[in-house]
Protein backbone atom coordinates (compact mmCIF):
# COMPACT_ATOMS: atom_id res chain seq x y z
CA UNK A 1 0.00 0.00 0.00
CA UNK A 2 1.45 3.67 -0.82
CA UNK A 3 1.57 6.19 1.56
CA UNK A 4 -0.61 9.06 1.32
CA UNK A 5 0.95 12.47 1.65
CA UNK A 6 -0.82 15.33 1.97
CA UNK A 7 0.27 19.07 1.55
CA UNK A 8 -1.42 21.76 3.46
CA UNK A 9 -0.20 25.13 2.65
CA UNK A 10 -0.83 28.01 5.63
CA UNK A 11 -0.60 26.93 9.33
CA UNK A 12 -3.38 28.93 10.46
CA UNK A 13 -6.45 27.41 12.73
CA UNK A 14 -8.07 25.95 9.61
CA UNK A 15 -4.95 24.22 8.09
CA UNK A 16 -4.29 23.14 11.63
CA UNK A 17 -7.42 21.90 11.78
CA UNK A 18 -6.71 19.26 8.84
CA UNK A 19 -3.50 18.59 9.70
CA UNK A 20 -4.68 16.97 13.42
CA UNK A 21 -7.42 15.32 11.50
CA UNK A 22 -5.51 13.66 8.98
CA UNK A 23 -3.13 13.03 10.71
CA UNK A 24 -5.18 10.50 12.69
CA UNK A 25 -6.58 9.14 9.12
CA UNK A 26 -3.09 8.17 8.66
CA UNK A 27 -1.51 10.86 6.43
CA UNK A 28 1.80 11.73 6.00
CA UNK A 29 1.61 15.72 6.14
CA UNK A 30 3.21 18.57 5.04
CA UNK A 31 2.70 22.29 6.64
CA UNK A 32 3.94 25.07 5.00
CA UNK A 33 3.25 28.74 6.17
CA UNK A 34 5.26 32.10 4.89
CA UNK A 35 4.83 33.52 8.46
CA UNK A 36 7.07 32.34 11.02
CA UNK A 37 4.90 31.71 13.94
CA UNK A 38 1.58 29.37 13.20
CA UNK A 39 -1.59 30.72 14.20
CA UNK A 40 -2.83 32.57 11.11
CA UNK A 41 -5.10 35.57 12.38
CA UNK A 42 -5.18 34.12 15.53
CA UNK A 43 -1.50 34.34 17.12
CA UNK A 44 0.30 36.45 19.30
CA UNK A 45 2.81 39.02 18.85
CA UNK A 46 6.74 39.70 19.35
CA UNK A 47 5.54 42.45 20.89
CA UNK A 48 5.46 42.25 24.81
CA UNK A 49 3.97 43.97 27.36
CA UNK A 50 4.67 43.06 31.08
CA UNK A 51 6.45 40.07 30.44
CA UNK A 52 3.91 38.21 28.25
CA UNK A 53 3.59 38.15 24.34
CA UNK A 54 0.36 40.68 22.79
CA UNK A 55 -1.72 38.97 20.35
CA UNK A 56 -2.77 40.24 17.18
CA UNK A 57 -6.05 40.71 17.74
CA UNK A 58 -8.28 40.00 20.72
CA UNK A 59 -10.25 36.96 20.51
CA UNK A 60 -13.13 35.66 22.41
CA UNK A 61 -14.76 31.85 22.03
CA UNK A 62 -18.60 30.81 23.36
CA UNK A 63 -19.29 27.50 24.23
CA UNK A 64 -20.81 26.44 21.36
CA UNK A 65 -17.60 26.37 19.71
CA UNK A 66 -17.51 22.54 20.45
CA UNK A 67 -15.27 21.33 17.54
CA UNK A 68 -12.32 23.94 18.63
CA UNK A 69 -12.58 22.62 22.07
CA UNK A 70 -12.28 19.42 21.46
CA UNK A 71 -9.43 19.62 19.12
CA UNK A 72 -7.44 21.40 21.88
CA UNK A 73 -8.16 18.47 23.99
CA UNK A 74 -7.05 16.13 20.89
CA UNK A 75 -3.79 17.91 21.58
CA UNK A 76 -3.03 17.89 24.49
CA UNK A 77 -4.57 20.95 25.96
CA UNK A 78 -6.98 21.48 28.61
CA UNK A 79 -9.62 24.55 27.89
CA UNK A 80 -10.93 25.15 30.84
CA UNK A 81 -7.58 26.00 32.16
CA UNK A 82 -6.58 28.33 29.13
CA UNK A 83 -10.18 30.29 28.81
CA UNK A 84 -11.61 31.88 31.67
CA UNK A 85 -15.57 30.67 31.33
CA UNK A 86 -18.07 33.26 32.08
CA UNK A 87 -21.78 33.54 31.58
CA UNK A 88 -22.71 35.96 29.20
CA UNK A 89 -22.24 39.14 30.07
CA UNK A 90 -23.12 42.17 27.57
CA UNK A 91 -23.51 44.96 30.13
CA UNK A 92 -21.78 48.64 29.78
CA UNK A 93 -19.70 50.22 32.56
CA UNK A 94 -23.21 52.23 33.47
CA UNK A 95 -24.81 49.20 34.09
CA UNK A 96 -27.01 48.77 31.52
CA UNK A 97 -27.48 45.52 28.98
CA UNK A 98 -27.94 42.04 29.52
CA UNK A 99 -26.13 39.05 31.66
CA UNK A 100 -27.26 35.42 32.12
CA UNK A 101 -26.97 34.05 35.32
CA UNK A 102 -26.16 30.39 36.02
CA UNK A 103 -28.77 28.76 35.71
CA UNK A 104 -30.40 25.61 32.99
CA UNK A 105 -31.03 26.74 29.89
CA UNK A 106 -33.72 28.35 29.12
CA UNK A 107 -34.02 29.03 32.33
CA UNK A 108 -30.72 31.29 32.17
CA UNK A 109 -32.29 33.41 28.99
CA UNK A 110 -35.81 33.97 30.35
CA UNK A 111 -33.89 35.42 33.69
CA UNK A 112 -31.47 37.18 32.06
CA UNK A 113 -33.90 39.15 29.55
CA UNK A 114 -36.08 39.74 33.12
CA UNK A 115 -33.44 41.50 35.08
CA UNK A 116 -31.82 43.42 32.01
CA UNK A 117 -30.84 46.41 33.68
CA UNK A 118 -32.09 50.07 32.16
CA UNK A 119 -34.60 48.31 30.24
CA UNK A 120 -38.44 48.80 29.81
CA UNK A 121 -40.94 46.10 29.58
CA UNK A 122 -41.42 46.38 26.70
CA UNK A 123 -38.13 45.30 25.65
CA UNK A 124 -38.22 42.89 27.84
CA UNK A 125 -41.28 41.78 26.05
CA UNK A 126 -40.09 42.37 22.58
CA UNK A 127 -37.01 40.20 22.82
CA UNK A 128 -38.69 37.39 24.27
CA UNK A 129 -41.31 36.79 22.16
CA UNK A 130 -38.85 37.30 19.04
CA UNK A 131 -36.81 34.57 20.95
CA UNK A 132 -40.19 32.55 21.13
CA UNK A 133 -41.09 32.86 17.33
CA UNK A 134 -37.18 32.17 16.64
CA UNK A 135 -37.47 29.21 18.19
CA UNK A 136 -41.00 28.00 16.92
CA UNK A 137 -39.05 28.94 13.65
CA UNK A 138 -37.01 26.57 13.68
CA UNK A 139 -34.22 30.04 13.94
CA UNK A 140 -34.41 30.15 10.24
CA UNK A 141 -35.80 33.52 8.19
CA UNK A 142 -36.01 34.13 4.55
CA UNK A 143 -32.13 33.89 3.21
CA UNK A 144 -31.91 37.42 1.85
CA UNK A 145 -32.92 38.96 5.33
CA UNK A 146 -30.44 41.15 7.02
CA UNK A 147 -30.59 41.38 10.64
CA UNK A 148 -31.73 44.92 10.89
CA UNK A 149 -34.64 43.76 9.06
CA UNK A 150 -34.99 40.61 11.20
CA UNK A 151 -35.39 42.89 14.24
CA UNK A 152 -37.79 45.08 12.37
CA UNK A 153 -40.00 42.08 11.07
CA UNK A 154 -40.00 41.23 14.91
CA UNK A 155 -40.31 44.71 16.15
CA UNK A 156 -37.62 45.05 18.74
CA UNK A 157 -36.95 47.66 20.39
CA UNK A 158 -34.41 50.18 19.49
CA UNK A 159 -33.02 49.54 23.16
CA UNK A 160 -32.76 45.79 22.61
CA UNK A 161 -31.15 45.82 18.59
CA UNK A 162 -28.32 48.73 20.08
CA UNK A 163 -27.62 46.97 23.07
CA UNK A 164 -27.79 43.13 22.59
CA UNK A 165 -28.45 43.11 18.74
CA UNK A 166 -25.33 44.99 17.56
CA UNK A 167 -22.83 43.89 19.60
CA UNK A 168 -23.69 40.16 19.23
CA UNK A 169 -24.02 40.60 15.74
CA UNK A 170 -20.72 42.78 15.65
CA UNK A 171 -18.61 39.93 17.70
CA UNK A 172 -20.24 36.94 15.61
CA UNK A 173 -20.25 38.12 12.39
CA UNK A 174 -17.91 41.64 11.80
CA UNK A 175 -20.46 42.83 9.80
CA UNK A 176 -22.91 45.39 10.59
CA UNK A 177 -26.77 44.79 11.33
CA UNK A 178 -27.73 46.75 8.40
CA UNK A 179 -25.50 44.24 6.02
CA UNK A 180 -24.68 40.96 8.40
CA UNK A 181 -27.11 37.87 7.02
CA UNK A 182 -30.19 37.61 9.55
CA UNK A 183 -29.53 33.91 8.52
CA UNK A 184 -26.52 33.41 9.55
CA UNK A 185 -26.78 35.00 12.92
CA UNK A 186 -29.88 33.08 14.11
CA UNK A 187 -27.71 30.41 13.30
CA UNK A 188 -25.27 31.19 15.54
CA UNK A 189 -27.56 32.70 18.12
CA UNK A 190 -29.25 29.10 17.99
CA UNK A 191 -26.13 27.04 18.88
CA UNK A 192 -25.58 29.29 21.62
CA UNK A 193 -29.12 28.44 23.08
CA UNK A 194 -30.07 25.42 22.66
CA UNK A 195 -26.49 24.04 22.34
CA UNK A 196 -26.45 22.52 26.02
CA UNK A 197 -24.89 23.57 29.42
CA UNK A 198 -22.80 26.52 29.05
CA UNK A 199 -23.09 26.86 24.85
CA UNK A 200 -23.89 30.57 25.59
CA UNK A 201 -20.65 31.06 27.90
CA UNK A 202 -18.11 33.35 26.89
CA UNK A 203 -14.84 31.70 26.55
CA UNK A 204 -11.76 34.29 26.99
CA UNK A 205 -8.15 33.29 26.46
CA UNK A 206 -5.89 33.76 29.84
CA UNK A 207 -2.81 33.20 27.95
CA UNK A 208 -1.26 34.64 24.44
CA UNK A 209 -2.68 33.28 21.43
CA UNK A 210 0.15 31.41 20.21
CA UNK A 211 0.43 29.55 23.42
CA UNK A 212 -4.04 29.00 23.61
CA UNK A 213 -3.06 26.56 20.68
CA UNK A 214 -0.87 26.70 17.54
CA UNK A 215 2.28 25.93 19.69
CA UNK A 216 0.90 22.98 21.10
CA UNK A 217 -0.44 21.50 17.78
CA UNK A 218 2.85 22.10 16.10
CA UNK A 219 4.64 20.45 18.94
CA UNK A 220 1.44 17.43 18.57
CA UNK A 221 2.32 16.81 14.62
CA UNK A 222 6.11 16.57 15.01
CA UNK A 223 5.57 14.36 17.69
CA UNK A 224 3.79 12.22 14.85
CA UNK A 225 6.21 12.41 11.98
CA UNK A 226 4.63 15.77 10.45
CA UNK A 227 7.33 17.57 8.37
CA UNK A 228 6.34 21.67 9.22
CA UNK A 229 7.96 24.51 7.10
CA UNK A 230 7.29 27.78 8.70
CA UNK A 231 8.76 31.08 7.23
CA UNK A 232 8.28 29.26 3.76
CA UNK A 233 6.39 30.87 1.25
CA UNK A 234 4.62 28.85 -1.54
CA UNK A 235 4.01 29.92 -4.86
CA UNK A 236 1.69 28.87 -7.85
CA UNK A 237 5.22 27.26 -9.37
CA UNK A 238 5.62 25.23 -6.33
CA UNK A 239 2.38 23.89 -7.11
CA UNK A 240 2.94 23.08 -10.18
CA UNK A 241 6.29 21.41 -9.78
CA UNK A 242 6.39 17.29 -9.37
CA UNK A 243 6.89 17.67 -5.67
CA UNK A 244 3.68 19.36 -5.42
CA UNK A 245 1.74 17.63 -8.14
CA UNK A 246 -2.01 16.18 -6.81
CA UNK A 247 -2.15 12.63 -7.25
CA UNK A 248 -3.91 9.00 -6.02
CA UNK A 249 -1.27 9.63 -3.37
CA UNK A 250 -0.85 12.72 -2.87
CA UNK A 251 -3.26 15.43 -2.17
CA UNK A 252 -3.27 19.54 -1.49
CA UNK A 253 -5.01 21.62 0.27
CA UNK A 254 -4.80 25.52 0.49
CA UNK A 255 -5.32 26.75 4.22
CA UNK A 256 -3.98 30.15 3.17
CA UNK A 257 -6.56 33.42 3.11
CA UNK A 258 -9.09 33.53 0.32
CA UNK A 259 -6.75 35.95 -1.63
CA UNK A 260 -4.13 33.79 -1.53
CA UNK A 261 -5.57 30.93 -2.38
CA UNK A 262 -6.88 32.59 -5.16
CA UNK A 263 -3.74 33.63 -6.19
CA UNK A 264 -2.13 30.20 -6.73
CA UNK A 265 -5.13 28.90 -8.40
CA UNK A 266 -5.90 31.79 -10.82
CA UNK A 267 -3.34 30.37 -14.00
CA UNK A 268 -4.75 26.65 -13.31
CA UNK A 269 -8.22 26.88 -12.21
CA UNK A 270 -9.45 30.60 -13.02
CA UNK A 271 -13.24 30.11 -12.31
CA UNK A 272 -12.72 28.66 -8.53
CA UNK A 273 -10.06 31.80 -8.02
CA UNK A 274 -12.65 34.25 -9.47
CA UNK A 275 -14.95 33.33 -7.04
CA UNK A 276 -12.67 33.30 -4.18
CA UNK A 277 -11.19 36.50 -5.42
CA UNK A 278 -14.92 38.12 -5.74
CA UNK A 279 -14.85 37.74 -1.65
CA UNK A 280 -15.29 40.78 0.33
CA UNK A 281 -13.79 41.14 3.96
CA UNK A 282 -14.27 43.30 7.09
CA UNK A 283 -11.07 44.58 9.39
CA UNK A 284 -11.02 44.34 12.85
CA UNK A 285 -8.75 46.98 15.16
CA UNK A 286 -7.64 45.97 18.06
CA UNK A 287 -5.84 49.13 20.24
CA UNK A 288 -4.03 48.27 23.20
CA UNK A 289 -4.24 50.96 26.17
CA UNK A 290 -2.03 51.20 29.47
CA UNK A 291 -3.59 52.61 32.59
CA UNK A 292 -0.94 53.84 34.49
CA UNK A 293 -2.73 55.74 37.08
CA UNK A 294 -2.01 54.74 40.79
CA UNK A 295 -5.38 54.20 42.17
CA UNK A 296 -6.46 51.99 38.87
CA UNK A 297 -7.31 48.42 40.03
CA UNK A 298 -8.87 46.81 37.37
CA UNK A 299 -12.34 46.70 35.38
CA UNK A 300 -15.21 45.85 37.15
CA UNK A 301 -15.32 42.62 35.01
CA UNK A 302 -13.04 41.25 32.42
CA UNK A 303 -14.63 42.19 29.72
CA UNK A 304 -16.92 45.19 29.19
CA UNK A 305 -19.68 46.31 26.52
CA UNK A 306 -18.72 49.73 25.15
CA UNK A 307 -22.01 52.32 23.82
CA UNK A 308 -20.63 52.70 20.29
CA UNK A 309 -21.13 55.71 18.01
CA UNK A 310 -19.54 57.19 14.83
CA UNK A 311 -17.13 59.40 17.27
CA UNK A 312 -16.47 56.01 20.00
CA UNK A 313 -16.07 53.00 17.46
CA UNK A 314 -15.31 50.61 20.29
CA UNK A 315 -17.65 47.54 21.16
CA UNK A 316 -16.21 45.61 24.15
CA UNK A 317 -12.51 46.47 26.10
CA UNK A 318 -11.07 43.56 27.78
CA UNK A 319 -9.09 43.56 31.05
CA UNK A 320 -5.63 41.98 30.24
CA UNK A 321 -4.48 42.06 34.07
CA UNK A 322 -7.36 40.07 35.08
CA UNK A 323 -6.53 37.54 31.82
CA UNK A 324 -3.22 37.43 31.12
CA UNK A 325 -1.43 39.17 34.33
CA UNK A 326 -0.50 41.84 32.20
CA UNK A 327 -1.12 45.05 34.84
CA UNK A 328 -2.96 47.82 33.51
CA UNK A 329 -3.57 46.92 29.79
CA UNK A 330 -6.45 47.07 28.05
CA UNK A 331 -7.49 45.86 24.96
CA UNK A 332 -10.14 47.21 22.98
CA UNK A 333 -12.23 45.70 19.96
CA UNK A 334 -13.39 47.73 16.96
CA UNK A 335 -15.24 45.28 15.32
CA UNK A 336 -15.89 46.29 11.15
CA UNK A 337 -13.43 48.77 11.85
CA UNK A 338 -13.09 51.91 9.21
CA UNK A 339 -11.10 54.65 9.60
CA UNK A 340 -7.05 55.20 9.84
CA UNK A 341 -5.05 53.88 12.58
CA UNK A 342 -3.99 56.60 14.10
CA UNK A 343 -7.09 58.04 14.05
CA UNK A 344 -8.63 54.87 15.72
CA UNK A 345 -6.45 54.76 18.40
CA UNK A 346 -6.83 58.32 19.31
CA UNK A 347 -10.74 57.74 19.32
CA UNK A 348 -10.81 54.91 21.24
CA UNK A 349 -8.55 56.14 24.07
CA UNK A 350 -11.16 59.10 23.98
CA UNK A 351 -13.99 56.63 24.65
CA UNK A 352 -12.69 54.67 27.26
CA UNK A 353 -11.63 57.81 29.14
CA UNK A 354 -15.05 59.27 28.69
CA UNK A 355 -16.75 55.68 29.32
CA UNK A 356 -15.05 54.50 31.69
CA UNK A 357 -14.05 57.80 33.73
CA UNK A 358 -10.11 56.30 33.44
CA UNK A 359 -7.33 58.66 33.45
CA UNK A 360 -3.79 58.24 32.34
CA UNK A 361 -4.53 55.95 29.56
CA UNK A 362 -1.42 55.74 26.83
CA UNK A 363 -1.58 54.24 23.50
CA UNK A 364 0.88 51.10 23.22
CA UNK A 365 -0.10 49.51 20.29
CA UNK A 366 -3.16 49.32 17.70
CA UNK A 367 -3.46 46.16 15.65
CA UNK A 368 -5.59 46.37 12.74
CA UNK A 369 -6.66 43.51 10.79
CA UNK A 370 -7.31 44.84 7.45
CA UNK A 371 -8.79 41.99 5.89
CA UNK A 372 -9.60 39.88 9.75
CA UNK A 373 -13.05 37.92 8.24
CA UNK A 374 -15.04 36.94 6.05
CA UNK A 375 -18.18 39.65 5.31
CA UNK A 376 -20.93 37.80 6.26
CA UNK A 377 -23.84 39.57 4.29
CA UNK A 378 -26.85 37.79 2.86
CA UNK A 379 -26.42 35.73 -0.20
CA UNK A 380 -22.97 35.58 -0.54
CA UNK A 381 -21.76 32.91 -1.99
CA UNK A 382 -18.69 31.25 -1.09
CA UNK A 383 -16.53 28.92 -2.85
CA UNK A 384 -16.35 25.04 -2.25
CA UNK A 385 -13.97 23.11 -0.87
CA UNK A 386 -12.91 21.07 -3.30
CA UNK A 387 -11.32 23.11 -6.63
CA UNK A 388 -9.93 19.93 -8.55
CA UNK A 389 -9.36 16.17 -7.87
CA UNK A 390 -6.70 15.90 -5.38
CA UNK A 391 -6.75 19.70 -4.91
CA UNK A 392 -8.79 21.78 -1.52
CA UNK A 393 -9.14 25.11 -0.22
CA UNK A 394 -9.85 25.04 3.59
CA UNK A 395 -10.53 28.47 5.44
CA UNK A 396 -13.37 30.51 7.45
CA UNK A 397 -14.35 31.44 3.57
CA UNK A 398 -14.88 27.91 2.31
CA UNK A 399 -18.44 27.29 2.13
CA UNK A 400 -19.91 25.85 4.76
CA UNK A 401 -22.63 27.06 8.05
CA UNK A 402 -20.77 29.26 10.32
CA UNK A 403 -19.25 32.92 9.69
CA UNK A 404 -15.32 34.21 9.70
CA UNK A 405 -14.66 32.65 13.43
CA UNK A 406 -12.25 29.89 14.68
CA UNK A 407 -14.82 27.56 14.90
CA UNK A 408 -15.82 28.24 11.33
CA UNK A 409 -11.65 27.38 10.36
CA UNK A 410 -11.82 24.54 12.61
CA UNK A 411 -15.04 23.07 10.89
CA UNK A 412 -13.04 23.89 7.82
CA UNK A 413 -10.26 22.24 8.01
CA UNK A 414 -11.87 18.87 9.65
CA UNK A 415 -14.84 19.09 7.06
CA UNK A 416 -11.97 18.89 3.43
CA UNK A 417 -10.03 15.51 5.69
CA UNK A 418 -13.68 14.07 5.65
CA UNK A 419 -14.01 14.37 2.19
CA UNK A 420 -10.35 12.69 1.58
CA UNK A 421 -11.91 9.26 2.99
CA UNK A 422 -13.99 8.92 0.39
CA UNK A 423 -10.75 8.96 -2.40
Amino acid sequence: MHEKHLRIVGAGWAGLSAAVAATQDGWHIHLYDTAHVAGGRARSLAQHASGHPLDNGQHVLIGAYRDTLSLMRTVGLDPEALLQRIPLNLRFADGQGLALPHLPQPWNVLAGIAQARGWHWLDKISLLTACWQWQRQGFTCPAAWTVIQLCAHHKLTHRVVQQLIEPLCLSALNTSVEQASALVFLRVLRDAIQGGPGSADLLIPTTDLSALFPHACLAWLAERGARIHLGQRITAAHLQSPKFQPNANQVVILACPAWEAARLTQDTHPAWSRQASLLSHAAITTVYLHCTAANFQGLPHPMLALHTHATQPAQFVFDRSALTGQPGLLACVVSASQGEREDLAQRVQQQVTHQLGLTHLHIIQTVVEKRATLSCTPGQIRPEASIAPSLYACGDYVQGPYPSTLEGAVRSGQQVVTQLRHL
